[in-house]
């Protein structure tokens, strides 16, 4: 990795044409709400900080695009990048049934979108429900997709989607070690597989903004401390969305009996979030002088936010992955992200059945500070995913090859292979005679060819020749396909 990062642009180039790459690598990144934005922002700076190299397509789809969810593409526009294409793929209702009409409507749109962009290759990331139809669409269509956090174990459908991308993707960038070694378990080929860290720790671990306090002052209040608040984000089990919205119910309970400044974010757009929010609702949670509850944060304030937290509460990804890379203590609630590597900052609740519970945890876990934990990455993932970038070769076949383990041979019976093996050319060159024969399987001589030796070297291999020939027209007639020779 060093070695490459030191050479000269005009080596790098050569390494691409070396892999079939005599142009641009065109990139298609499509991103489908804050959450995978905030991954996948770090890899488009990248490739947009080398043209020479590189040519993005940026696409937008999902809750990107809905008012309710604070229309969250405008950070893409503020970032100065220019969106080829937004899509509207989000059908409303929040439910089960509409997670799958929204994964239909993108099938049905993306195709004409790849068709007019032809991208090199899709970079998809994690295990939204969009990005299953992403994947899909692009696999379809012959498009190399390379995906973002693959070989990851959470919990509810995301880990069923996540392994369904796994399966359509032809190259994976995954965080941690365990997550590769779940990858090469899954039949994936290890050459295939980059284990970079997340992009997103490349902004985490930089960020080092000093007037953190005026960010804390506009979400929370002016008489706000540092590590004096809360900041609460959960969202639906669509696996198990009665018991998730109880527990939402019993953690808003909580919270308000803890009486401390918390930050409630909105959930995502899952099966679920309709009803979450009304309980928010029934409860006063937007207007309750403790609260303040908010559709979206940028990232970069959200950083700092969640940095400088007493705790941080909920279900997110977030919340035990990024937020460890500060030491901030954190509450997992449910089972949304059961599987996930953890740092010592998290305390998981699992379940519960009364709002107790989730109070005691916050009485233990608030103001805590841990040591800070770099499981999920070291702050150098991108410069690693676009050197794997340079280096895919386009030549290369689309087909994927999976790394099967070893399985017994089948012990069903063949009609070739048992007419190809049941007899055999034998050779004799040595003694008074040359001879042929051809031999069964079961060692009986079908048919044998002798002939004197010939005195001189040439002469013998002319007749062995001519003999061989002549056994073998013969040999046809008996199914013979093996020459041996001794």
């Amino acid at each position: 990795e060093v070695y490459f990062q030191n050479l000269s642009k005009q080596k790098q180039k050569e390494v691409m044409e070396k892999n079939g790459n005599n142009r641009k690598l065109r990139v298609c990144v499509a991103t489908c709400n804050r959450a995978d934005y905030s991954k996948l922002a770090p890899i488009m700076f990248g490739i947009k900080a080398e043209p020479q190299f590189f040519e993005l397509d940026v696409v937008v789809l999902g809750s990107h695009l809905i008012d309710d969810y604070s229309n969250t593409y405008r950070m893409i526009e503020q970032d100065d990048f220019d969106i080829h294409t937004r899509l509207h793929t989000i059908v409303r209702g929040e439910d089960e049934a509409a997670m799958v009409e929204s994964v239909g409507l993108a099938l049905v749109k993306l195709p004409d979108v790849l068709n007019r962009l032809k991208p090199d290759i899709m970079i998809v990331h994690g295990d939204r429900f969009d990005a299953l139809a992403l994947a899909t669409s692009a696999a379809l269509m012959n498009i190399r997709i390379l995906h973002i956090e693959g070989g990851e174990v959470s919990g509810t459908i995301d880990d069923s989607i996540r392994h369904a991308i796994t399966k359509l993707a032809h190259y994976h960038v995954c965080c941690t070690r365990s997550a590769e070694q779940h990858l090469i378990a899954m039949c994936e080929d290890h050459d295939r597989i980059l284990l970079a860290g997340c992009p997103s720790y490349d902004k985490l671990l930089s960020a080092k903004n000093k007037d953190y306090m005026s960010i804390i002052c506009m979400w929370l209040g002016e008489d706000v401390k540092t590590r004096d608040y809360i900041v609460a984000l959960q969202h639906p089990v669509t696996t198990d969305i009665k018991h998730s919205i109880k527990m939402f119910e019993l953690t808003l309970d909580a919270l308000i009996s803890f009486n401390k400044r918390t930050l409630v974010l909105f959930p995502n757009v899952d099966a679920g979030s309709k009803e979450m929010v009304r309980v928010m609702r029934k409860k006063g949670i937007e207007h309750h002088p403790n609260f303040r509850a908010v559709k979206h944060v940028p990232f970069d304030q959200f950083i700092q936010l969640v940095a400088h937290a007493g705790c941080m509460i909920g279900n997110s990804s977030c919340g035990v992955r990024e937020v460890g890379a500060f030491g901030t203590p954190v509450i997992n609630l449910g089972t949304r992200q059961t599987g996930r590597e953890t740092g010592e900052n998290v305390l998981h609740v699992r379940d519960a059945d009364t709002q107790d519970k989730i109070l005691h945890a916050l009485q233990l876990q608030f103001g805590k500070q841990y040591p800070c934990s770099k499981i999920y990455g070291d702050g150098n993932a991108v410069p690693r995913i676009l050197k794997f970038l340079k280096s895919i070769d386009l030549k290369e076949p689309l087909q994927k090859k999976f790394c099967f383990p070893p399985v017994k041979d089948n012990i069903s019976q063949d009609i070739d292979h048992i007419l190809e093996t049941q007899s055999a050319l034998a050779v004799d060159l040595g003694g008074t005679n040359l001879r042929v024969a051809i031999v069964s399987m079961k060692g009986e001589i079908v048919k044998k060819y002798t002939q004197l030796n010939p005195k001189t070297y040439e002469d013998r291999l002319e007749l062995i020749l001519k003999m061989c020939v002549e056994a073998a027209s013969e040999a046809v007639n008996v199914n013979c396909r093996i020459l041996g020779v001794g």
